[in-house]
This record gives C-alpha cells, structure tokens and sequence, in this order.
C-alpha cells in the first residue's frame, strides 16, 4: 500500500479528499499545521479527523506565520461576516498558505519514501483563494519535480485534488456516501466561545449553502 501524505486541516474538504484517496488504496499520512491561527478549534477537529480516516501517521507542525503573513485568519484583522461572496480575494486569504504548506508535505513525502500528495483544495465553492485553482496545483508539480531529489532522479510526484471541481454539495454527497461523520468536522472562521460555528463566516455560508443542496441537516450545527 502506497504512502500518501494529506493536509488535513480539520474541515470538511480535507477529511473527505483523505478518505476518497484512502478508497483508492494509499495509507494516509496526515500532516496538520499550527500557523497561528486565531483559535485552536480546527486542530482539535483534525485529530477526530484522522482518528476517523485510520491515518497511518499524524504530524502536528507549529509554524506560526503571524510575522509574515497578514490575514484576518492570523489575527491582522477582523474576520468578515455577512458579506457578499464573489471572485474577489477576501481578508481571509493567507499570503502563500498553500505554497507553504504544500512544501511541507513535499518534504515530509520525500522524507517518507512516498511520491503523492492530498489536498483539498475546490474551485467552484470556495472564497476567491487564487492557491485553490488546478492550473496552480499543476504548476507547483512542475516546480517539485526540478527541486527535489526525487525529481531529479525521474521520481514524479503527484498532487491529488479530488475535490478541484466539485460543488460543496457533490463533495458532501460524496462524503455521505462514504460514511463520513461530518460532526467530527470544523469549517468556521469566527467560531463562538462555545467552539459552535458563527454561521455568518464565509466558510459558514459555503458549507451551510453545501448542505442544503445536499438536502442534508449539517451535523455540526449545533
């Protein structure tokens, strides 16, 4: 069985991509980061998650980029609620995030012997992230493959995206279908004091959007 290394974040997307690539044969390696996020909710949401998909590893990194990476999710600003959800890039959006934590699971991947990676990334219900897009997943393959020793010596590592072009709905079917338990999971931004979801986030206003296409309670709301 192959080794594939996952971020898993804790949300919805990252749980289900684990366990569609899971099906499809590969031993998960889950690597979630601490990057100094305003609130430790999605971590703890993460460990449920990779305890539910049967990883074979989990790493807990701590990188805090609050030094060099401005984004209302590191506390620069106020999380936006309410407001209009369109192409724009929001004040959510993590200056290199993306690019960063890919690297990580490149280094861990490399580490590991294993020549895939998992991220959850979506192109249709999603915030205006511009690291989210297939065409930047196929770039930094092409970046990987001139600067790693694997790359170097013909390896070919493979990013794996089985979410890119879903609607949050198809990925919460698709989900349902594999018997996931979406209570495990924490999308919020903003989340209450309680660690309920604010339901007024853009991340609470996708996924609540996802589920009602869906046809399906969320479970997580609470």
């Amino acid at each position: 069985m192959p080794d594939a290394v996952v971020l898993l974040s804790g949300g919805l997307d990252s749980y289900t991509a684990a366990a569609i690539i899971a099906v499809d044969g590969y031993a998960l390696n889950a690597l979630t980061i601490r990057y100094g996020q305003v609130h430790a909710r999605e971590v703890e949401a993460a460990r449920a998650v990779a305890r539910a998909v049967g990883v074979r590893r989990h790493t807990e990194l701590d990188l805090d980029l609050r030094g060099v990476a401005a984004s209302a999710l590191t506390g620069a600003s106020a999380v936006p609620k309410d407001r209009p959800i369109d192409a724009s890039i929001p004040s959510t959006y993590v200056p290199a995030r993306n690019t960063i934590f890919l690297s990580l699971a490149l280094a861990w991947a490399e580490t590991l012997g294993a020549s895939d990676l998992v991220i959850g990334v979506n192109a249709l219900d999603y915030s205006g992230y511009p690291d989210c897009r297939p065409e930047y997943i196929a770039a930094f393959e092409r970046m990987a493959a001139l600067a790693t020793k694997a790359g170097v010596e013909g390896g070919r590592l493979r990013i794996h995206t089985p979410l890119v072009s879903l609607s949050k709905a198809d990925i919460i079917r698709q989900g349902l279908a594999l018997g996931l338990d979406y209570g495990l999971t924490h999308s919020c931004y903003d989340p209450r004091p309680d660690g309920g979801p604010c339901g007024r986030c853009d991340s609470c206003v996708l996924r609540a959007k996802g589920f009602a296409e869906a046809g399906v309670p969320d479970p997580a709301m609470r």
